[in-house]
């Protein structure tokens, strides 16, 4: 089971220190910047599943970085957890609506922050719980390591699996070969690019079902996505 990956967006050293210690501990896979115009970069580097991100930071602000990345499609679905000492409502209510989607207030609890992201993971990558996962009429049951659509067993290849299980984890969400890449083979592979389309056409012929849509829609330039 891949870690997921944290993206932490905290000029508070002290605390920036805390949080990449306490998600480490818990098994995330967590990288850390001070600065909104870097944190842009990394985000778009390497599409993490859940950001921290504090409202006031150096460079470019902090709800200027959540609008930013609601407008990028790598990023527009990835959950946004904002820290701010702001306790106005009104400020509540404009970090919400600029696409957060939880809110906590300084000072907080870590053990607090650390239930909400996994409240957060589990809803979006109920395979990190053991749970089944469900996208669209495919069923993956990552404990039993079986897959059906439509009631009907699939036989998939480890590395298929995997790749579908990736998706299935993001739906919706379009990776780039190299993002599926470092999710499916890992960081370290010296797999090529093109190895990556190889195994999706295995992987649609895999879940083929006549007289059904493909849900693994190609989108071009940029890689391709499991649709809902």
């Amino acid at each position: 089971m891949s870690a997921a990956k944290l993206l932490l967006v905290e000029d508070d050293p002290a605390l920036s220190e805390l949080l990449e210690y306490r998600f480490t501990n818990e098994g995330y896979k967590v990288r850390t910047t001070a600065d909104g115009d870097e944190a842009l970069v990394m985000a778009a580097e390497e599409t993490p599943d859940l950001i921290i991100l504090d409202w006031m930071i150096e460079g470019t602000s902090g709800i200027e970085v959540c609008r930013r990345l609601r407008r990028d499609k790598a990023t527009a679905r990835t959950p946004i957890i904002m820290l701010t000492a702001r306790e106005n409502e009104d400020d509540r209510i404009r970090g919400l609506d600029t696409g957060a989607d939880d809110y906590i207030t300084k000072p907080f609890s870590p053990r607090e922050l650390l239930a909400r992201v996994a409240a957060v993971m589990r809803r979006i990558r109920p395979a990190l719980a053991g749970e089944i996962i469900e996208v669209g009429d495919i069923r993956l049951n990552p404990v039993g390591h079986k897959v059906e659509r439509r009631g009907k067993a699939l036989q998939l290849g480890p590395t298929e699996y995997r790749l579908l299980k990736f998706f299935m984890e993001s739906p919706g969400r379009v990776f780039s070969r190299g993002q599926l890449l470092d999710g499916v083979w890992g960081t370290g592979s010296d797999i090529e690019l093109r190895t990556v389309d190889v195994h999706i056409r295995r992987l649609r012929k895999a879940i083929e079902i006549e007289g059904v849509d493909d849900p693994i829609r190609t989108v071009r330039s940029a890689g391709y996505a499991l649709e809902p």
